[in-house]
């Protein structure tokens, strides 16, 4: 029984490195806090790298709360073709746990070594084909699921760590920190979500959850500061509506993020 499952796992592993072989790179999207704002980045950067001509692919690994198919106008509904990602367009595809429950309300009630088997299934045995970039959406915190992505994506490029503003989210993002480093996974940046509230009427900026947090951890650990995101009610309503804010606006703070993070490939690749 034993050898069985030995040779199952061998077999799997050599599929997720033929998936993983045909992906250029790979970037993970993480925070030590829930509701900072992963899922808003991981979809605006992918939608932003995928209109600059790359083809490009999310994995949503928030088992529990699978939110990427909403940003793009998927929730409910199934890949077009059994066996590989929801095609959003002809650039960028997703892949989530959601488009294969029978009700997407019902909730995923699993302890950590069915999640640690289903994320390695979304890698083995769906057909994502040939990308440019990979974008792992992880749920909060430092557990099975960003656990899995670390070890089985071994050669991920970095992971893109995102906080808002208040101590309470900057104390679990320096636990975030330290779990990339213990796993020896490169940061690409930080990001500070959240990041003061602009009036739409007379521009004035307010810091509801005060500002410059996130930039001041990232020069304390000497990492790159990739940018910050107002509170704007488009962001909010592109999540909704199923496309992402930083199609709706030439001037979203989304794309000198998507600049910087390209920047950072293109120089790996130097």
């Amino acid at each position: 029984m034993e050898q069985d499952r030995a040779t199952q796992m061998a077999e799997q592993d050599q599929r997720i490195k033929a998936t993983l072989s045909k992906i250029k790179h790979k970037v993970v999207v993480m925070s030590g806090k829930g509701g900072v704002g992963k899922s808003t980045v991981t979809s605006n950067v992918a939608y932003g790298l995928s209109q600059r001509g790359y083809q490009v692919g999310i994995l949503d690994a928030d088992l529990h709360g699978p939110n990427i198919p909403v940003m793009f106008g998927g929730h409910g509904k199934h890949p077009q073709v059994t066996g590989k990602p929801y095609r959003v367009s002809e650039n960028l595809a997703i892949v989530s746990l959601s488009f294969y429950a029978e009700n997407v309300n019902d909730p995923a009630v699993w302890r950590g070594p069915a999640k640690i088997g289903v994320i390695r299934q979304l890698l083995a045995d769906i057909d994502w084909g040939e990308l440019d970039f990979l974008l792992v959406d992880l749920p909060p915190g430092t557990g099975d699921e960003p656990l899995t992505i670390a070890q089985t994506i071994s050669d991920c490029d970095g992971c893109i760590i995102v906080t808002t503003p208040q101590e309470v989210a900057l104390a679990d993002t320096r636990k975030s920190i330290g779990f990339a480093g213990l796993l020896q996974m490169k940061i690409l940046g930080v990001i500070e979500n959240m990041s003061g509230f602009v009036c739409p009427h007379c521009g004035k900026t307010t810091d509801i959850f005060q500002s410059g947090g996130g930039e001041k951890t990232a020069k304390e650990y000497k990492l790159d500061f990739l940018g910050k995101i107002p509170l704007n009610p488009q962001i909010m309503m592109g999540g909704d509506n199923g496309t992402p804010q930083i199609g709706l606006s030439d001037d979203s703070p989304f794309w000198a993020i998507v600049d910087k993070v390209e920047k950072k490939i293109k120089n790996k690749e130097d």
